[in-house]
């Protein structure tokens, strides 16, 4: 469900901040989340973007495959 995607995403987005591989500015700058389906090939991906309202890049997208198993993230959404 969107609800299980968003909360998988936050977790994963939380452990990017901590480990480092996310400045602390992505954690007190959120503006906003979102949850949107990608087709890709057949499979049905979920992609969770998280924006913040100052810096460069401006967000950072979450893939979730069909399974909520963590396929990747960027900053692209691609």
């Amino acid at each position: 469900t969107q609800l299980q995607a968003l909360q998988k995403a936050t977790k994963l987005y939380a452990q990017l901040i901590t480990k480092g591989k996310l400045d602390q500015s992505w954690e007190n700058g959120l503006e906003q989340v979102t949850i949107s389906k990608l087709k890709d090939g057949g499979t049905n991906a979920v992609v969770v973007s998280f924006k913040r309202e100052d810096g460069d890049p401006k967000a950072v997208y979450i893939f979730l495959n069909s399974d909520g198993k963590y396929v990747g993230s960027n900053f692209t959404g691609d």
